[in-house]
């Protein structure tokens, strides 16, 4: 128990002892105030440290200057060194976790964005402009828009209805996805996009889905390298 406690007391002092040196840097205006980044690190990982050490080392000191009989300082301090150092990795440890799963959620990073191909079949009274220009695609998601190219080769007619094609990168890991597909002389159409947030790949389209005008949209998610 005893050893016990002056563990935790040479925690506490190195605890103290980083955070009074901090103190005692910003009071004493330590460092270069051009290049604040460098002195911030200089500090940080290498004053601190010192200090946290000396805390640790004197707090260890007071706990153990009366009874000396379950362990010397030096064995004390390290015990409690050897628990920081823990904390300090474990600490280091759950911030990667924190910033990798809060960076900027690229789908596909260092390589080429994985695309939704769709097709948009329209109500059999909408008309096709005879220009590609006439027709303009955007993904809109949580974190950006994307704007998208339709595939005139790919159009086609399904019965009496029209039938265009076409592709959007997909950029970002969000399940919040939508398509716009504005045709000229015609309403302004959003269809949802539910693909899960990693939009794996998949070779076939998906079923048609509705919109409340008659028009359907079906998407599949075209990663590269594959068909």
């Amino acid at each position: 128990m005893k050893s016990s406690l002056r563990i935790a007391a040479g925690i506490a002092g190195a605890v103290a002892g980083f955070i009074a040196t901090i103190g005692l840097l910003e009071l004493t205006g330590f460092g270069n105030r051009a290049d604040p980044i460098t002195t911030g690190l200089v500090a940080l990982f290498v004053i601190a440290p010192i200090g946290a050490v000396i805390g640790l080392v004197l707090a260890t000191k007071l706990a153990t200057r009366k009874d000396d009989n379950s362990g010397g300082l030096a064995r004390n301090s390290l015990k409690s060194l050897g628990v920081v150092v823990l904390l300090c990795l474990a600490a280091g440890v759950t911030y990667a976790v924190y910033a990798y799963t809060t960076a900027t959620p690229w789908l596909n990073p260092n390589a080429s964005n994985p695309l939704l191909v769709f097709e948009v079949r329209l109500p059999a009274e909408a008309t096709v402009p005879t220009s590609p220009q006439g027709i303009t695609i955007e993904l809109q998601t949580d974190i950006n828009t994307m704007p998208g190219e339709v595939t005139p080769y790919a159009f086609y007619r399904d019965g009496d209805q029209p039938v265009i094609a076409g592709e959007v990168e997909l950029a970002f890991r969000t399940s919040h996805r939508q398509l716009a597909v504005n045709i000229q002389g015609q309403p302004s159409r959003i269809y949802p996009i539910d693909l899960t947030a990693r939009a794996p790949h998949t070779p076939e389209f998906g079923t048609w889905r509705r919109l409340a005008d008659g028009s359907e949209i079906r998407y599949r998610a075209k990663w590269p390298g594959k068909t």
